[in-house]
């Protein structure tokens, strides 16, 4: 995707443009739908927010804040965001507690064989992102990326505009203090 494109068209937004918003969303939608289906695949089993569904609530979700969007990182971020708050309201609604219920569930990419819970509430996932974005912001971020819109490491790296390698060791540092503030 041409991220001067995304640029441009959110400049558009912000000029009042009446179909911009419409061509952003024509734009974008089939990479957001990527990022849901590869998050939504990590879903427990007879999940009821589908795909489609979550890419359409979180752009709803963004319409507010839609136009003080600068840049294709800072859509994606802010898409990130709003897809979390979908899963999370979505949880809520379904009646999750903190500690178990009918929670949903995520699971933690590229964890090791031996991990003795690869499952994880998104309540708990959400709230220990809260934790860290007051250590750091840029490290929560990260998190958001990868758990709540399903991102590869390569897709935030593009995003984020740095190198691979800067994003891997950023991802191992917050997968630890994931794992010690979630007790895995």
């Amino acid at each position: 995707m041409d991220s001067d494109r995304v640029t441009e068209l959110l400049a558009g937004v912000r000029r009042g443009e009446p179909d911009a918003p419409q061509r952003l969303f024509d734009l974008v939608h089939a990479e957001l739908r990527r990022m849901a289906e590869g998050k939504m695949l990590a879903e427990r089993p007879g999940h009821t927010l589908q795909p489609t569904a979550l890419v359409n609530e979180a752009f709803l979700g963004l319409d507010g804040a839609i136009s003080y969007l600068e840049d294709r990182p800072h859509f994606f971020g802010a898409a990130a965001r709003a897809m979390e708050r979908v899963l999370i309201d979505h949880a809520r609604r379904r009646g999750a507690r903190k500690r178990g219920g009918d929670a949903v569930r995520v699971t933690l990419s590229d964890v090791d064989a031996a991990s003795p819970n690869p499952q994880l509430d998104a309540l708990e996932v959400h709230e220990s992102i809260e934790v860290l974005e007051r250590e750091s912001p840029q490290l929560a971020e990260l998190v958001r990326y990868r758990y709540f819109a399903g991102m590869t490491l390569e897709q935030v790296a593009e995003i984020e505009q740095v190198s691979l390698a800067t994003i891997k060791r950023r991802w191992v540092f917050a997968r630890a203090w994931l794992y010690e503030r979630l007790g895995h």
